[in-house]
């Protein structure tokens, strides 16, 4: 008698060749639905105590930066000698107060003092020849004057003879040749006479010039030694004005050339301060910007002088002046960090500064899901920034959360689970 089948029921059933077709497709449904939900962002999961969390806020966004920068003299005038030398004596140290004419360096030079020796024999003996030169002219002067006396003589001598002659030739006591004689004789020494005096006005012409020349020469030769000891006094290096004496660049007994520098005059009273300041900023600093900084607990006003245009490494230098009272103990060489205001305070959304910026350069960052557990890569957009805050442009709202600490470990992870 064959026995009737019986029909599978409940489990049984979904474990039996036909229902295969329907646990192949349930499959596919699950796989599409996983496929369409899943998410592909790379996920790291990490020790959220390690992180700095801050929040976005909107404010106020005060455009400045904070730069240092070294005290220096307004006025700085360089100390040089006039004479080269060797350093014989330091005779001031640096850092001390000093008045214009005072002596800081002594110097020695053989070779002037040589020189100074020999112009001083040059001189002596010019004025040795100039003295021997007037004796013999002197002497030869009064040889002519004498010479002049004795032909007057003669002359008178020869007029009272010849006179004498012609009454006796009148007479005719003596010949007419013998007259003549006479006549002649008185007639030669008129003239002798003559060129006497003219001799003796033209010897007189000619040393009067030569005396002059003479006197000329050694008229230069004085003045060339004068010249000759003022350089002798050019080896005391001198502070050409008021003020305080810088740091000294020679040593003893070192050589030391004309118009080299020595060291520094720094004006009393009145300082700059000489900042280096970030090439980013060289289009937005310009001449007449302000500046504020704080010395033992007040507040001090200054303003941009000169902007240098030249950029090294990285930086270019702009020069401060105080534009109200300075520091009561400000000193060459001190250091002061300032707040440069670079334009106005303006309403914005901000993010507190942070190493974040150095991986992303500002353009993502890591923000915090409300709930506390994640945090999800954002393409956000940061403006200009200052020494607290990034002024961000786009991509977050205030009141959100982020991640503001360094992303050097987290690689390119889009979600940080924490």
């Amino acid at each position: 008698m064959d026995r009737p089948i019986e029909k599978k029921k409940g489990i049984a059933l979904a474990f039996t060749s036909k229902a295969l077709p329907y646990w192949f497709g349930g499959f596919m449904a699950v796989f599409i639905m996983w496929l369409i939900f899943r998410d592909d962002a790379s996920t790291l999961r990490i020790n959220g105590d390690t992180l700095s969390i801050s929040e976005v806020t909107s404010g106020e966004f005060n455009d400045y930066i904070r730069i240092s920068g070294q005290v220096h003299p307004m006025t700085t005038i360089q100390v040089s000698p006039r004479e080269a030398g060797i350093v014989e004596e330091i005779v001031i140290e640096e850092g001390t107060q000093v008045k214009a004419g005072d002596v800081i360096i002594r110097l020695s030079n053989d070779d002037l003092d040589l020189e100074i020796l020999n112009s001083e024999a040059n001189l002596a003996e010019k004025e040795n020849a100039l003295r021997n030169t007037m004796i013999q002219m002197e002497q030869e002067k009064m040889q002519l004057s004498l010479n002049i006396l004795e032909l007057e003589t003669e002359v008178k001598r020869k007029g009272r003879a010849l006179e004498s002659q012609k009454r006796l030739f009148d007479d005719g006591l003596i010949g007419k040749e013998e007259y003549l004689r006479s006549e002649e004789d008185y007639t030669l020494f008129c003239k002798k006479l003559e060129v006497t005096i003219a001799r003796a006005e033209q010897d007189s012409m000619y040393r009067n010039v030569q005396i002059r020349q003479m006197e000329e020469s050694l008229k230069n030769m004085k003045l060339n030694m004068e010249r000759i000891r003022r350089r002798k006094d050019n080896l005391s290096v001198k502070a050409p004005i008021d003020g305080v004496l810088g740091l000294i660049e020679v040593g003893l007994g070192e050589s030391v050339g004309s118009g080299r520098k020595v060291g520094q005059i720094n004006a009393i009273g009145s300082y700059k301060i000489e900042a280096q300041i970030d090439e980013h900023y060289i289009d937005r600093v310009s001449a007449g910007l302000s500046a504020t900084f704080e010395r033992q607990n007040e507040t001090y006003d200054a303003v941009i002088r000169k902007v240098y245009p030249e950029v090294r490494n990285g930086k270019f230098q702009a020069d401060f002046k105080f534009s109200g009272e300075q520091p009561s103990n400000i000193r060459t060489g001190q250091t002061y960090y300032l707040n440069l205001q670079l334009g106005q305070p303006e309403s914005a959304v901000l993010v507190p500064r942070g190493t974040f910026y150095q991986k992303t350069g500002g353009k993502w960052i890591y923000v915090v899901a409300p709930d506390g557990g994640k945090a999800v890569r954002r393409e956000i957009r940061i403006g200009r920034q200052n020494p607290q805050f990034y002024e961000v442009l786009e991509g977050l709202e205030p009141g959100e959360k982020v991640i503001t600490s360094g992303y050097d470990n987290f690689g390119d992870n889009e979600v940080l689970v924490f």
